[in-house]
């Protein structure tokens, strides 16, 4: 049962959440093209994410340290102003997103990190949770992600999401009330790794390719990390629902999931494109980072061309 203060905290969140887009895997991309293609990509007028922004980890269950480690890394390496070879790097991929939307002078760091180990709000969590977890980290100038692990359901999560991002403007904090961005990413290990770690697993629906070897060896965690990505730059160029965006803003289409299944050249539905292969594992990926990672991300919608741009 929720104590007091967490069902106040949840009533005066609730009063200002605001939900913009949810991340979808291959086995969510139902969408009419023809309703979609009708609707062109375009700048709705709002402002897009700027400044330093720290991103902030909330862990919701029990990670190893060697999953934590994964998503830091990755966190880590979107800013790393140092030179990664061979490239493409994480960085190349950010600088990207920002060469293509323009935000000004946008630089993203990791910061706090919260564990929640002990399931204090359960395992089936609702939206309000998410973002009263969320509400745990900073307010001002941050991005706060939720991530939920394998054995936590969250509604929505395999049915039609493998996570989400919104903005709140939370509980007032030092006699002012800061808007906050937040995202929520699940592991679907166990849950639906067909429909959210693809390519890493085969899918539930369409084409059935061999699925890739994840470059850092779990296929949950790696499945984060494209579902994260895919998030952050939503987040960065969509963070309060008027930005960049296609289609309708209920279901809008943002940089990354406007090219959903889409991570190298000649990609195809059921097919994730020409990919390096890691000779030592086998493992596909398209970016470099931090402590010599590999990471598999996904294309970005170049408005200037109206066309997925990818890493390789």
């Amino acid at each position: 049962m929720a104590s007091p203060i967490s069902l106040l905290l949840l009533l005066l969140l609730s009063s200002s959440l605001h939900s913009i887009s949810a991340a979808t895997n291959l086995a969510f991309s139902h969408r009419s093209s023809a309703e979609y293609l009708s609707l062109p990509f375009k700048y709705h007028g709002g402002p897009l994410l700027a400044g330093d922004i720290t991103v902030n980890l909330i862990w919701y269950g029990k990670f190893s340290p060697s999953q934590k480690a994964i998503v830091v890394d990755f966190v880590a390496s979107l800013s790393n102003s140092r030179p990664i070879s061979p490239a493409p790097s994480v960085s190349t991929w950010w600088n990207n997103l920002k060469n293509f939307y323009r935000p000004k002078s946008l630089s993203l760091s990791l910061g706090p990190q919260i564990l929640d180990q002990s399931h204090s709000l359960g395992k089936s969590l609702s939206q309000n949770d998410v973002i009263a977890l969320a509400a745990r980290g900073g307010r001002k100038n941050a991005i706060n992600v939720v991530l939920t692990a394998a054995d936590v359901a969250v509604d929505g999560f395999c049915f039609n999401k493998c996570g989400s991002h919104g903005y709140s403007a939370g509980a007032p904090n030092g006699g002012k009330r800061y808007k906050f961005g937040y995202i929520w990413v699940g592991n679907s290990e166990t849950q639906c790794p067909g429909q959210c770690a693809w390519p890493f697993h085969r899918p539930v629906y369409g084409p059935q390719s061999p699925p890739l070897v994840p470059p850092n060896n779990d296929a949950g965690m790696d499945g984060v990390v494209i579902n994260l990505a895919a998030l952050l730059a939503g987040t960065a160029t969509n963070p309060f629902g008027n930005g960049y965006y296609q289609g309708p803003k209920e279901a809008p289409l943002e940089a990354a999931s406007a090219c959903t299944g889409i991570f190298g050249k000649g990609s195809y539905p059921g097919y994730p494109g020409e990919l390096p292969v890691d000779p030592a594992t086998g493992a596909g990926y398209n970016a470099r980072g931090a402590n010599r990672r590999k990471f598999l991300l996904p294309a970005l919608f170049d408005p200037s061309t109206s066309t997925c741009s990818t890493l390789v």
